[in-house]
């Protein structure tokens, strides 16, 4: 009887080594995998979520600054009795492209 107890603590203890053997490895893995993660991640060059709101609230800013001086603008031109920038807007006409001379072979 004193054998058979002895083998099966010897036999846990094996398990039980094995056990956490196994779940260092799994642990490796994983670390191992979020590492390659990270490399492939930063050989993308994006931008962290806090640049992106950074600069997502520096255009919203802007957007609102660019709103009111344009309105400040159209206060100022009605004023002044001018026409609005927006509407006395006309397209310049393009200038065509100089030839260039023709050159033998």
């Amino acid at each position: 009887m004193q054998s058979e107890k002895r083998i099966f603590d010897d036999l846990a203890k094996v398990l039980n080594g094995v056990a956490g053997t196994v779940a260092g490895m799994g642990r490796e893995a994983e670390a191992s995998m979020r590492e390659r993660a990270r490399e492939w991640a930063g050989g993308l060059d994006l931008v962290t979520r806090e640049e992106f709101d950074a600069v997502k609230a520096l255009a919203a800013n802007a957007r609102a600054e660019a709103d009111a001086l344009a309105k400040r603008v159209a206060v100022l031109e009605a004023a002044a009795g001018l026409k609005s920038a927006s509407a006395a807007k006309v397209a310049p006409k393009a200038k065509p492209a100089a030839k260039k001379p023709a050159t033998k072979k």
